[in-house]
């Protein structure tokens, strides 16, 4: 094989899911296709669990009915618009968020926001395969009376211990979960098309199942009538942290769509249909039979139903982990190009996914997933802020492709309009609380864009893309 050859199969093995470079519109995947992915990445177990919460599972404090309908209906509404309008930009260039976030953050600007996602979606694979596992080692038992690794040792009190059925589930699901995620977003599509009809249904039987076992619809009505103490905008931002980076992560699949109408009905699918059905059922399974999780409902019925309830679960959550590393792979990808490294997809996946494996089997879910979403839901949607403004405000055609490879190399309205977004966010979280609860990551992003089209006017950026422009 001639030296030429050799570099085009290198460069075609590097960018097989364009990484480096634009979708092509013949290369685009069909609308009903990319809807099954969205189903399956929005069924995870934090839609549950935020229900939950809104419920005050646990005897903590919580919204009543009508209250925990409005925070669904806010926070998953807020998603929603966030995640079609950065998905419309996506679609429309064929760029992934790293690629297009070089517009509004510089060629090596963009490393910043790209290197939080890269965290952001690794830790989410980590608490997800600890998620599978810890159903695994409900349904299992402890046979073996073999325990690994005991959080309360390290002063993780009420944390169940690590046993060696849970290690080998952590083990197994994460290479399952690596394996297909290495193959790339037509595996993904495959598993989607198959498993989320079925785990739509199974979700809507459970709640069901939930209010009966309960007592009754009347009996639901009336407990949840009573709670209370919560606060609407501490469930709002309950909801918009426990999605906010797939709400960012979108575009990475968007880029795939056909049409904006295509975008709009693939967030709908996770935004009105499926994550909002999650928050609903935890919030039934709380106030009715004091458990979110209907899979650990569904396990003290019977065999069978333990059966249906884990291979549910599984499933759903296997959906869910695919996007997180595939999407992974394509911030850590072009981060190591912009600083001269030819790192393919498929070894970063491979990496992050045997990393975040490990972490999951020494308890990252069970000891920081709340921490984790709350952070989360404070400090990450300042990120998006750059993007929407650049793209909506300051103008579209400035994203010509031909440009991707001519920015500069800081854009200093992004950078500082992320930071100080972020901190903003973190403020609004944990040190002064806004007025009625309002959710910290949301203002701190709608400030955000403002902040960044005024330093856009005054700051070097301005005049950068005038010269770029003149190029064209």
């Amino acid at each position: 094989m001639q030296k030429h050859e050799k570099n085009m199969v290198t460069e075609e093995a590097v960018d097989e899911e364009y990484m480096l470079e634009a979708v092509p519109q013949n290369k685009r995947r069909s609308t009903y296709s990319q809807i099954m992915v969205w189903v399956g990445f929005g069924y995870c177990a934090t839609g549950l669990f935020v229900g939950g919460t809104l419920a005050g599972y646990g005897g903590a404090p919580g919204l009543n009915l009508m209250d925990a309908i409005l925070a669904i209906i806010i926070g998953e509404g807020s998603l929603l618009i966030m995640t079609a309008f950065l998905g419309i930009a996506a679609q429309k260039t064929g760029l992934n968020l790293s690629l297009i976030s070089r517009y509004s953050y510089g060629s090596k600007g963009f490393i910043i926001p790209m290197a939080v996602m890269a965290i952001l979606t690794f830790g989410w694979f980590a608490n997800i395969v600890g998620m599978v596992a810890d159903i695994w080692g409900g349904f299992l038992g402890n046979p073996t009376g073999i325990t690994v690794f005991s959080p309360s040792d390290w002063g993780y009190t009420g944390v169940a211990d690590i046993t060696l059925e849970v290690l080998i589930a952590v083990i197994f699901w994460g290479v399952v979960f690596t394996v297909s995620a290495a193959r790339g977003m037509s595996a993904i599509e495959k598993i989607a098309n198959v498993v989320c009809p079925i785990i739509l249904i199974v979700a809507l039987i459970a709640g069901v199942g939930m209010i009966m076992d309960g007592g009754g619809v009347g009996v639901f009505a009336q407990k949840a009538g009573k709670l209370g103490g919560l606060g609407i905008g501490t469930g709002i931002n309950a909801i918009v942290g426990s999605w906010v980076a797939g709400a960012v992560m979108g575009v990475d699949m968007f880029r795939f769509n056909k049409s904006r109408k295509a975008v709009w009905w693939c967030a709908a699918a996770c935004f009105v249909f499926t994550n909002p059905l999650l928050n609903f059922v935890g919030y039934i399974g709380s106030v009715t039979v004091e458990q979110y999780n209907y899979v650990a409902w569904m396990m003290g019925f019977s065999v069978i139903l333990a059966l249906v309830a884990v291979f549910t679960w599984t499933t759903s959550l296997w959906t869910t982990d695919n996007s997180e590393l595939y999407c992974n792979s394509l911030y850590m990808g072009p981060i190591f190009d912009s600083l001269g490294m030819k790192v393919g997809r498929k070894p970063i996946v491979v990496v992050c996914g045997i990393l975040g494996t490990i972490l999951g089997a020494i308890g990252f879910y069970q000891i920081f997933f709340a921490d984790f979403i709350n952070i989360l839901g404070a400090m990450a949607p300042p990120l998006c802020a750059p993007i929407l403004a650049d793209y909506y405000l300051i103008g579209r055609k400035k994203y010509d492709n031909k440009l991707l490879h001519t920015q500069p190399k800081w854009r200093l309205a992004g950078v500082l309009t992320f930071i100080i977004g972020a901190i903003l966010g973190y403020i609004f979280q944990y040190v002064m609380p806004l007025p009625f609860n309002l959710p910290a990551g949301l203002v701190a992003m709608i400030i955000s864009i403002f902040i960044y089209y005024v330093l856009y006017q005054i700051l070097p950026d301005k005049k950068e893309d005038a010269k770029l422009m003149n190029t064209l």
